[in-house]
């Protein structure tokens, strides 16, 4: 595929030349030579014809695009929030390729009907308030209706409050690593600065050891969540600028340094729920049998491959940025609270050793 696209590059960039060639050349030229290189009615014709053919093409790529590769989205969402992301995000394709389609084919329809021929001569219209009108009120109708379901959407998504009980978790950003840190039993995170940061007493998160707060909060390096309760996310990161990314959850957000970011979402979904799912288990076993092929060669990274919610961070922040991800589990809160009571908190972590 690699090897494709270069070579589609470089005939590009070779039309490309040429092209330039040619415009210099004509620059060059008198203006009696110039004369002698008008377009006949037999060449408008044939450009007319290839914005046919390249219609044809446009359309062709987009269906096979669609057919070959809709299999490498992302499956349904496993947040509350995420059907009507999902909803709104296929309402805006649907509207762009409807759009798309239209003014495509009128354009190069256009091009055809109207092209160039002698002793034809084109009628000029100054101006049209009716056409004016239509082609300036209904994308600000459409487009308003979009925005104002975007931002309905998002106030939504963006329901940070204590009413529901969330849990509150910290996710920790730094090159090139998460870390996440629970709120512990009184739910409240303790406060924390890099400037407090002391590797030698493992105060890698830079909590402050005299708020009380801070002794019963749980650092780990794998995020737990239980199915059906929310989420309360604060986000942090230590040195740049990196994007909290949990693709299956429809969840991003900046980690600026220096500031507290906030994102607040539903878990539907438990991880073995989702491994369930049609759609996961045949992305499995594509994933697999490339897998497979690559053992076969002797090649890295051909273990066989398992489902797992991801956390990501979405921002070019390094060159180890690819490796910046932590294993996400979903659960029933049962076995959450199982998991939660067997981690050590901050407090004993600091502790001098008995």
């Amino acid at each position: 595929m690699t090897t494709v696209l270069i070579l589609t590059v470089l005939v590009l960039v070779g039309i490309a030349i040429w092209q330039m060639t040619k415009i210099f050349e004509l620059s060059q030229l008198r203006a009696d030579a110039i004369n002698g290189l008008v377009a006949s009615d037999e060449d408008n014709k044939n450009n007319g014809y290839l914005m046919f053919a390249f219609l044809i093409f446009i359309y062709g790529i987009t269906i096979f695009s669609f057919a070959k590769y809709s299999k490498v989205l992302l499956p349904s969402a496993a947040s509350a929030h995420g059907d009507n992301y999902d909803t709104l995000m296929w309402v805006s394709f649907a509207i762009i390729f409807f759009v798309q389609t239209i003014t495509q084919a009128l354009l190069h329809y256009f091009a055809y009907k109207y092209r160039g021929e002698k002793g034809k001569k084109a009628l000029f219209f100054a101006d049209n308030d009716k056409l004016e009108f239509i082609w300036t009120i209904i994308p600000v109708i459409v487009l308003a209706g979009l925005i104002i379901w975007g931002l309905y959407s998002w106030t939504n998504i963006m329901d940070i409050n204590e009413e529901d009980d969330p849990i509150v978790i910290e996710l920790y950003a730094q090159q090139f690593n998460w870390t996440a840190r629970y709120a512990g039993d009184d739910n409240v995170l303790g406060d924390a600065s890099v400037r407090l940061i002391d590797i030698d007493r493992a105060n890698v998160l830079g909590i402050d050891e005299a708020d009380p707060n801070g002794q019963d909060d749980i650092i780990v390096k794998e995020l737990h969540l239980p199915v059906g309760r929310k989420v309360n996310f604060n986000m942090r990161s230590q040195d740049v600028l990196h994007s909290a990314y949990m693709p299956h959850f429809r969840a991003q957000m900046n980690c600026v340094p220096g500031m507290i970011t906030q994102f607040s979402f539903t878990p539907i979904k438990t991880t073995e729920e989702m491994r369930q799912d049609p759609e996961v288990v045949e992305k499995v076993k594509r994933t697999n049998k490339i897998r497979a092929e690559w053992a076969a060669e002797g090649r890295p990274n051909s273990e066989p491959w398992e489902f797992d919610y991801v956390l990501l961070c979405n921002k070019i922040c390094g060159k180890s940025h690819y490796n910046m991800q932590m294993k996400i589990i979903v659960e029933s809160e049962e076995d959450y609270n199982k998991w939660l009571a067997e981690q050590k908190t901050f407090g004993e972590s600091m502790s001098p050793a008995e």
